[in-house]
């Protein structure tokens, strides 16, 4: 992923399949120091001493445009960061630092969903009070539109799960060509009531609820594929000014937003001002210089990177304004072992043993930007996270094992393999990290040629099932902090896509990893999943389909007036929406 951070996101399918890079940063996962001061929720938080007060204008200085501003079209996670501002759905991320900020939470629902039995049904009840930015009431005819529009054709671009997910999603092709007939898996018997018909049990519906095609849409208001350029707001801002596309949005005050409908969104300042657009070197000199309106600025996409916090060094003043977040996130080296000499499970083996992850991490942009993973999911609690290492390389590798499984793989002289990457600066998986993998596997007498293809052409190869590489870097970012949109995608043999994009590199298709899959699926207790999603990494990971290389860890610096920073480990960059400039 890249500067686009979690409102683009950074969500996994979508991330993965048209490359958003992350710079190691924006919007999405984990490891740097480890000592609590340094997590994002702990220790003195990042920002301007004071009580935050209600007033002024918020800068925000961004790379990537807030495009597509229609939320049918937007693919974000916990309802995004701007987006959220504007766009309130049935649930949505707590708002709060670190682990406790990986929580769904009721937004414009009065619970977090009731299922039935077996989860194939779930009720939403709305809140009392709730209003448009014109003062009309939010309906659940509402809400049951809003969703149905996002199967247009023309307003394409969310998350997929509802057309996987609602019975008839398959086939629908939205209101315009409907007929007024509608969706019938999604039922309003009054206007405070939606239920959501499942074909097939997903105790995680909440989380998908805070998907931003869950934002109610009046219907009368509807402009189609404009509608993007003023949407109607049930947030507490209301968009004035879109221009280019989402490159100078300008966000003001929605008078009929009721906090007390809102227990989640702060709003303080009077007015968001958004500038997208900018080179990622600018953004960060405005806020370390903090001059003028930049004195309240922050950033939902740049992070700093290693030069820049070399910079920074022990200049405590800016040191107290670098936020750190952490977000589900995984670089790994990817196996295709339909593709020799990868079919055999120890020269898998042998490279896991061989990686050096201390040399990774420097590529990666060092310790403070990356922590070294052994776990295909990141290490949060949210995410089912079980401890495994398999096949143990410790901090700079292990060749004399590596050599000893090459010799009983049948390589006693050593083999020559192609390592696929890209060339883009992402510090992922670009030439860096491929290099630094090169020369921790020469030591184990495995001589590594190096295929660096333009980003584009890498991505469209890597996620080609009839052309994947052997062996080659890869990336994969959670839509929402669990161990489901982290496992399912890469080892369902379901998802095995032939004539598309297919995450699924290993082409895995074991019926046990299949029927597990489908049994957490049914569960309602989060917890509970939890530690069956974590499990079930711990036992895919024996296979030795990848190896785990590292989690991003994203530091963002704010303007030096800016009060209230909150870092949650869902989205681990600067929440918007509780943010003070006063």
């Amino acid at each position: 992923m890249s500067s686009a951070g979690p409102d683009r996101h950074l969500i996994a399918r979508r991330v993965a399949a048209v490359t958003v890079s992350l710079v190691l940063a924006g919007g999405a996962v984990a490891c740097g120091p480890k000592d609590g001061a340094d997590k994002a929720g702990s220790g003195d938080k990042p920002g301007a001493a004071g009580a935050p007060q209600n007033g002024g204008t918020l800068t925000v200085l961004n790379s990537e445009p807030q495009s597509d501003f229609d939320p049918a079209r937007l693919y974000t996670s916990g309802g995004g960061n701007v987006p959220s501002l504007v766009f309130r759905t049935l649930t949505t991320r707590n708002r709060e630092d670190g682990a406790a900020g990986a929580k769904v939470v009721p937004d414009l629902a009065t619970d977090t969903g009731k299922p039935n039995a077996d989860a194939t049904e779930w009720t939403y009840t709305l809140k009392d009070g709730l209003k448009y930015e014109d003062g009309t009431p939010i309906t659940t005819a509402d809400i049951k539109y809003g969703i149905e529009r996002s199967f247009a054709a023309e307003l394409s671009g969310g998350a997929p799960y509802l057309r996987d997910w609602l019975v008839g999603g398959e086939t629908y092709e939205g209101p315009y060509k409907d007929g007024g007939k509608g969706l019938d898996s999604i039922v309003v018997p009054d206007p405070k009531t939606i239920v959501f018909k499942l074909r097939k049990p997903e105790g995680e519906f909440p989380f998908v609820a805070t998907q931003t095609q869950f934002a109610p849409v009046p219907k009368a208001k509807d402009t189609g594929v404009k509608y993007e350029e003023h949407p109607v707001s049930s947030g507490p801002y209301k968009v004035v000014k879109n221009d280019n596309d989402g490159e100078h949005l300008t966000l003001e005050r929605n008078e009929h937003w009721d906090e007390k409908t809102d227990e989640e969104r702060k709003a303080y300042p009077d007015k968001i001002d958004v500038r997208s657009g900018l080179d990622a070197a600018v953004i960060n000199q405005r806020l370390t210089t903090s001059s003028g309106p930049d004195a309240a600025a922050v950033t939902t996409d740049t992070n700093l990177g290693p030069a820049e916090l070399a910079q920074i060094g022990d200049n405590e003043e800016l040191a107290a304004r670098v936020g750190t977040g952490h977000f589900g996130y995984i670089n790994y080296l990817a196996f295709n072992p339909k593709v020799a000499p990868f079919d055999n499970p120890k020269v898998r083996q042998a490279i896991s043993h061989a990686i050096n992850r201390t040399s990774v991490i420097n590529a990666a942009g060092g310790s403070a930007l990356a922590e070294p993973a052994t776990t295909f999911l990141p290490e949060r609690e949210a995410f089912g996270f079980t401890p495994y290492d398999h096949f143990p390389a410790g901090k700079t590798g292990d060749p004399a094992k590596a050599k000893q499984l090459l010799a009983e793989a049948g390589f006693p002289d050593g083999i020559t393999v192609t390592l696929t990457h890209s060339t883009a600066q992402n510090r992922q998986t670009s030439p860096e990290v491929a290099t630094a993998v090169q020369q921790a596997l020469a030591a184990a007498g495995i001589t590594v040629k190096l295929e660096g293809l333009e980003n584009n052409a890498f991505n469209e190869k890597r996620w080609d099932a009839k052309n994947t590489p052997g062996f080659f870097l890869s990336r994969w970012g959670a839509d929402w902090p669990s161990g489901a949109p982290f496992l399912a995608p890469i080892f369902d043999g379901r998802q095995i896509v032939t004539n598309g994009s297919n995450y699924n590199h290993a082409q895995l298709n074991d019926p046990a990893v299949n029927a597990e899959i489908d049994e957490i699926a049914k569960l309602t207790d989060l917890a509970a999943a939890g530690k069956r999603w974590g499990a079930l990494d711990k036992k895919i990971g024996e296979q030795a389909l990848d190896v785990p290389l590292f989690h991003p860890v994203y530091k963002r610096l704010v303007g030096k007036d800016i009060k209230n920073v909150v870092i949650s480990d869902w989205t681990g960059v600067l929440d918007i929406s509780q943010v003070s400039v006063k």
